[in-house]
């Protein structure tokens, strides 16, 4: 059977934060010792509206899953951002 999206989004909530960890750090060029669950987007990690809405997309290729804006409306942390993608991959 050939490899599909399925499988990318069968990740877990381990491998989800090693890859939002690289896109922070590769995207934004934010440091890696900066970036935790408590981390803020835009007060820590000093993240802007489109860099949100470029994360976004970023995990939206990575999960083969689209993602409506308001289910990030309330994403403040990178815990926030962890929990909501690994609650929708759950579904």
């Amino acid at each position: 059977m050939e490899e599909s999206m399925a499988e990318t989004v069968m990740l877990s909530r381990d491998e989800i934060y090693e890859k939002l960890k690289g896109y922070l750090e590769d995207m934004f060029e934010v440091p890696p010792e900066r970036v935790s669950l408590e981390a803020r987007l835009f007060d820590d990690l000093d993240l802007d509206s489109i860099d949100a809405v470029d994360l976004v997309v970023k995990l939206q290729e990575l999960t083969g899953r689209k993602f409506k804006p308001e289910e990030f409306k309330s994403v403040r942390t990178v815990g926030d951002i962890l929990d909501r993608v690994h609650a929708l991959l759950a579904v």
